[in-house]
């Protein structure tokens, strides 16, 4: 399936049939990011959650909630709290990553300084939990406290992971299923089980969200080295530059001869980096058919949560969440 078969995005057209609550998770969200002794925190906030960015998981827990049937007000709650959450990575992530600007904006710590961007990021997880609370559900608090926790270890362990040549594909998978699909499954995971849907209901949905948050980061990756940066927003080889071990990359050195493992050790692993060394690299990459293979491995993570989200009931938000799973891979098709 290509993107021209879209004639309404998918995720567009969640946020339509998803809007009055997606109002209300906005309207919770700006309530909740107010201080009344530190106006620091929702000016950085406010930058951030206001930036135009799609919502995407926050509206994963609204349609689980919605297609298990759900009629209580502690879906809006949820939505806020995975927000909260994705909101507090990001800041923390532009400190770790040095990094200037975010959806073609400048960065909060750029805008203001590290130690602002770290603490309201910190006051946001706090508010998180304030939220998941309030829903009075044990096994709530506990998918997300889960999520947050595996968040922060696959970050961990990206810092070890990614300027090092041994980082095999399953250190890869470990690190992406942490930092990326860790939420999107805790998202939608959490709608299941607010509506009290059964147990293999409930699998369906962490099954989907964990196999659409693979797919999300391998096409992340993959257009980073091949993408139309006035799409996706990103210089080409912006991974490449900041040395990052990404699934092409891996792909391309575990096929490497000689001299090629010796580029790679220059440009990954010391980061001696030249003029050309880039077009370089993504020679190298389809040489190997690393490219190819990546497109392949992101597909196949497509398939496995449509594969999961076609266990349940007939429902718009069902054909919705499967339109979307093809859409995160018709971007590389």
């Amino acid at each position: 399936m290509s993107l021209d078969e879209f004639t309404v995005k998918p995720h567009d057209a969640m946020a339509a049939y998803l809007a009055a609550d997606m109002d209300a998770v906005n309207v919770l969200i700006r309530t909740r990011m107010a201080s009344e002794h530190a106006p620091r925190i929702p000016e950085v906030t406010a930058h951030l959650v206001e930036a135009g960015g799609k919502r995407l998981r926050p509206m994963l827990t609204l349609a689980a909630a919605h297609l298990c049937g759900y009629s209580g007000p502690y879906h809006v709650h949820l939505a806020a709290t995975v927000e909260f959450i994705h909101t507090a990575t990001l800041l923390h992530d532009d400190v770790v990553d040095e990094s200037s600007q975010r959806r073609g904006r400048p960065t909060a710590n750029l805008l203001w300084d590290n130690k602002s961007s770290v603490l309201v990021g910190d006051y946001l997880f706090s508010r998180s939990f304030q939220l998941m609370v309030e829903t009075g559900s044990l096994r709530v608090l506990d998918i997300l406290a889960n999520a947050s926790a595996t968040i922060a270890e696959g970050e961990v362990l990206q810092l070890s992971a990614s300027q090092d040549l041994a980082t095999s594909e399953a250190i890869y998978l470990q690190v992406v299923r942490g930092k990326t699909a860790a939420l999107f499954s805790a998202a939608t995971e959490v709608g299941g089980v607010i509506a009290g849907a059964d147990e293999a209901h409930v699998k369906a949905l962490f099954d989907y969200g964990d196999a659409l948050g693979v797919a999300f980061q391998i096409v992340d990756d993959l257009l980073d080295m091949q993408g139309d940066p006035n799409a996706t927003g990103k210089n080409v080889g912006d991974d490449f530059r900041e040395r990052k071990l990404t699934l092409p990359l891996i792909k391309a050195i575990a096929k490497a001869n000689t001299d090629e493992r010796a580029f790679w050790e220059r440009t990954i692993e010391k980061g001696r980096q030249n003029e050309g060394d880039l077009a370089t690299a993504i020679a190298l990459l389809h040489k190997h058919g690393a490219l190819e293979e990546t497109r392949l491995e992101a597909l196949a993570w497509a398939n496995k949560a449509i594969a999961a989200i076609d266990q349940l009931p007939a429902h718009p938000v069902r054909d919705m969440l499967r339109d979307l799973a093809s859409y995160v891979v018709a971007r590389i098709n």
